[in-house]
């Protein structure tokens, strides 16, 4: 008996190892890149592991010298854009989203079902339909080339998740704890912010996460709306590595591993809110 869970841990073990190579391999080969010349990555046959390891492409990045190209010197900027930003969706996302998650959940007015469903159901039309008349509204209102202006159409596509994502969590907190809250004089407000965030701080955090991710790895109205340093973002910056006669392989490759540092660190630090939050919203209870 002792030697079949054996046999079942170790067949368990043997098939887990492609997959966990499938992957980490680009992220190793990432890595592997940015840390070789521009020579050494193109030579054959290919060096996997880079004979003459170099960190002076996160060098240019951080501390670019004039003989470094204009789009190092400006990714370090487009890093700190993007937190900022992510963080401003993130924010404004959790608040708004947490009273309109709320009011559905708790205060009945006969279309609640529906307002849920119209809301995720924004989420159908296509980005590229909806680019024209933001552009319009944001070159009316002066907002080009603002970090202002990628805060609030991020919210618009970040905003409904958020709603949808609070609302089913919200769901699972007990009835009876709001009742008791009453009882002692808390008013709606009161009981949201003193009785059910509290308790909902795992799907508060996770949905936060989610809101974060979506918020950094936006590219399309990055793009649109920005051409300037001072809204640009991660993944602009790292699409202009690419040049219309010679690519940075390299930057592009260091500028990556960069890009994905602030993610994984906020990954890691709620890792426990994010996994609890994960599995709660599933049952009711």
């Amino acid at each position: 008996m002792r030697s079949r869970k054996v046999l079942r841990k170790l067949m368990l073990f043997l098939i887990t190892l492609p997959v966990l190579f499938f992957i980490f391999f680009p992220i190793l080969w990432l890595l592997s890149a940015s840390l070789s010349t521009q020579v050494e990555l193109f030579t054959v046959p290919l060096h996997w592991i880079p004979q003459h390891p170099t960190f002076q492409n996160y060098i240019d990045i951080f501390f670019p010298s004039q003989a470094a190209s204009s789009v190092p010197r400006t990714f370090a900027v487009a890093l700190l854009n993007s937190f900022k930003i992510a963080s401003a969706v993130t924010i404004i996302c959790i608040f708004i989203g947490s009273l309109a998650a709320y009011a559905l959940v708790r205060i009945p007015f006969g279309m609640n079902r529906g307002i849920q469903l119209s809301i995720i159901a924004t989420r159908m039309i296509p980005e590229v339909s909806l680019i024209l008349p933001l552009f319009i509204i944001a070159s009316s209102l002066r907002l080009i080339n603002k970090p202002i202006v990628l805060v609030a159409t991020y919210m618009s596509f970040a905003l409904p998740y958020a709603i949808w994502l609070m609302a089913a969590y919200f769901q699972t907190v007990p009835v009876e704890l709001e009742d008791a809250a009453r009882l002692d004089g808390c008013s709606r407000l009161g009981i949201l912010f003193r009785v059910v965030m509290p308790i909902s701080v795992p799907g508060l955090v996770s949905t936060a996460m989610f809101v974060f991710l979506l918020a950094w790895d936006e590219f399309f109205y990055a793009l649109i709306f920005t051409s300037t340093l001072a809204a640009k973002t991660v993944p602009v910056a790292i699409a202009e590595f690419v040049g219309r006669y010679v690519a940075n392989v390299n930057g592009m490759m260091a500028g990556g591993i960069l890009a994905a540092i602030p993610p994984v660190l906020v990954a890691l630090i709620f890792q426990r809110y994010i996994v609890s939050g994960m599995t709660a919203g599933a049952v009711k209870g």
